[in-house]
């Protein structure tokens, strides 16, 4: 994974967990910015960590030299006497069906396997570790089982960045039993997919061990049993110094078994009175004399298809994954949230219900105020329905449909009593007041009726009557078309001449009129077009309620009520 993918992804969940605080739990408005302090505190403390972590790596990650990506062999790192295998300048090596890199000291198989992890992740399932011995380059045996448990323990510490405990398995280079097979390299392996010891030759077909060596042709019968006695020598002393010590727990380091072990045989430079040699001299009371040879053994390329493989994924792919995980509890607690607001909201409208039937409506005013709350409710759910319920009520747990049944139900079951009517009492009003077009009456700019109006005038005064305590109440009014001294001259003169219509047609007293011209200072249209100044130029006839009003000589003055009880009491 790359160092940016970090904080991207540490971003990514501070996010959506701040979503989930304000956009879904059920929480108040106090526990809410308390969480999101929280949220942002441990933000910010695990960058600070991740930035003091990236400052301290150039010391932490060693320099090697990694396979590419897309590398398909073995990743093969080579422990304990990799000095045998490599020359001092040499980083690595590659070849047919592996990658191999050498790891010197125990220190430093922790950090190699954290490059290894952080920088090729798709290779870390591909990771083996090789245990690499030569017993004839040790002389004290103390100090070879001292560096076997420090191997161990750097194995055991660099589970850490596999992901758990990698293959491990075992090699051994040793001269050659027999003087024929000088200048020749033969291997002798155990694997957990085989059965038996198996033999391979160069780059021969591996065989069993048993008919490798019963049924030789003659010439090498001989040698192959020598080297059967040579192998049972030699897992003899194999047995307690290595096998047996790494299939054992200690108090630091877990039981490390060996997928497989491996014998190679073969030209080797060796130191003198080594641990090999003192076997054999405690075993057949023979010396071994030592070898030198400027030859470097072979590398185990031809086991490396005996190994089991795994299938690893990427850096982007484990980036994905890591998102994946973060969505996937989002969404878990995103549909938790869900769920209990739907419960909540059940519960709500159920206990709204329920104290609405629980009220008998007498008096009525409670259960009136119940059902207001159910009417808010149905409109909340009903607003939801058309446009959507809020997210933090969805992700396929919305119960909020099947309430509105039930909710309107409940609403038009019951309606509140009528109030009792009101006491009505009769207000004697005048007519509206008549609108009059003066067009109709004059002619442009004359005050005298003209022929033909006195048809107009009947048909439009039918419910002005004189009465007492009445006032009829002539106004003329005109446009702004010329001075408005003319103008209001014109308009009394057209209501006079209404009035002594009135007056003299029916034979209503002059107490009974008030007559106004208000000229152009009242219009009730716009003057600037000619429809406004038609509407303008009129004559408005109403009755005002007055005390004395239209007496008629010889009556004793009375109220408009009066009169109008009188006139309902005659009807």
């Amino acid at each position: 994974m790359r160092n940016l993918s970090k904080p991207l992804l540490v971003a990514l969940a501070f996010t959506l967990a701040l979503w989930l605080v304000w956009g879904f739990w059920p929480l108040g408005l106090g526990s809410r910015l308390f969480l999101s302090v929280v949220v942002l505190v441990l933000a910010g403390g695990l960058g600070w960590r991740y930035w003091h972590q990236m400052q301290n790596s150039a010391v932490t990650v060693v320099d090697i030299a990694l396979p590419p990506e897309d590398f398909e062999g073995a990743l093969v790192l080579v422990c304990g006497d990799s000095d045998v295998l490599f020359t001092a300048d040499e980083s690595f090596r590659e070849t047919r069906q592996g990658w191999y890199l050498p790891v010197r000291q125990p220190e430093q198989l922790a950090q190699i396997a954290e490059s290894v992890a952080s920088g090729r992740p798709a290779l870390v399932a591909q990771v083996s570790v090789l245990m690499a011995f030569a017993p004839e380059r040790w002389q004290e045996e103390v100090a070879f089982t001292s560096q076997l448990h420090q191997w161990q323990r750097a194995i055991a510490q660099s589970r850490r960045s596999f992901a758990g405990l990698p293959p491990v398995w075992t090699c051994l280079w040793l001269n050659a039993p027999a003087k024929s097979d000088e200048g020749r390299y033969r291997w002798y392996f155990l694997t957990n997919n085989r059965e038996g010891i198996q033999v391979q030759e160069n780059n021969g077909v591996a065989q069993s061990y048993l008919p490798w060596c019963t049924y030789a042709p003659e010439a090498l019968h001989p040698h192959r049993l020598d080297s059967s006695l040579w192998l049972e020598s030699l897992f003899r002393w194999l047995k307690p110094r290595v096998t047996d010590l790494m299939q054992t727990r200690h108090h630091d380091t877990p039981a490390l078994p060996a997928c497989m072990l491996a014998v190679c045989s073969g030209p080797l430079a060796t130191l003198p009175d080594n641990l090999w040699q003192q076997h054999t001299a405690s075993v057949t009371t023979l010396q071994s004399r030592s070898a030198s040879t400027e030859e470097m053994p072979p590398l185990p390329d031809m086991l490396l298809p005996h190994l089991s493989r795994r299938h690893g994924i990427s850096r982007v792919m484990l980036s994905w994954r890591v998102v994946g995980g973060i969505v996937g509890i989002f969404l878990l607690l995103a549909m938790l949230a869900s769920w209990i607001n739907n419960q909540r909201l059940i519960q709500n409208v159920s206990d709204h219900l329920a104290l609405y039937q629980r009220l008998s409506g007498n008096p009525p005013a409670p259960k009136v105020q119940a059902q207001e709350q159910l009417r808010r409710d149905n409109g909340l759910l009903d607003s939801w329905q058309r446009q959507g319920a809020p997210m933090r009520y969805t992700l396929g747990l919305y119960q909020g449909m099947r309430l509105i049944a039930p909710l309107r139900a409940a609403i038009n079951n019951w309606a509140p009593p009528l109030p009792p009517p009101p006491v009505i009492k009769k207000i004697i009003q005048g007519p509206k007041t008549v609108r009059l077009d003066s067009m109709s009456l004059f002619d442009s700019g004359q005050s005298d009726l003209k022929s033909g109006s006195t048809k107009v005038l009947v048909n439009s005064l039918v419910g002005i009557k004189a009465k007492p305590g009445w006032l009829i109440v002539v106004s003329g009014h005109t446009d702004n078309t010329g001075t408005p001294k003319l103008n209001q001259t014109l308009s009394l003169k057209r209501a006079e001449a209404v009035r002594d219509w009135m007056r003299d047609t029916g034979d209503v007293p002059e107490s009974c009129f008030a007559v106004q011209g208000y000229g152009e200072s009242r219009p009730v249209a716009t003057n600037d077009t000619p429809e406004g100044r038609a509407l303008n130029r009129r004559v408005e006839i109403s009755l005002v309620p007055q005390a004395n009003a239209c007496q008629v000589p010889g009556k004793s003055p009375a109220s408009s009520q009066d009169d109008d009880a009188s006139q309902h009491n005659g009807e």
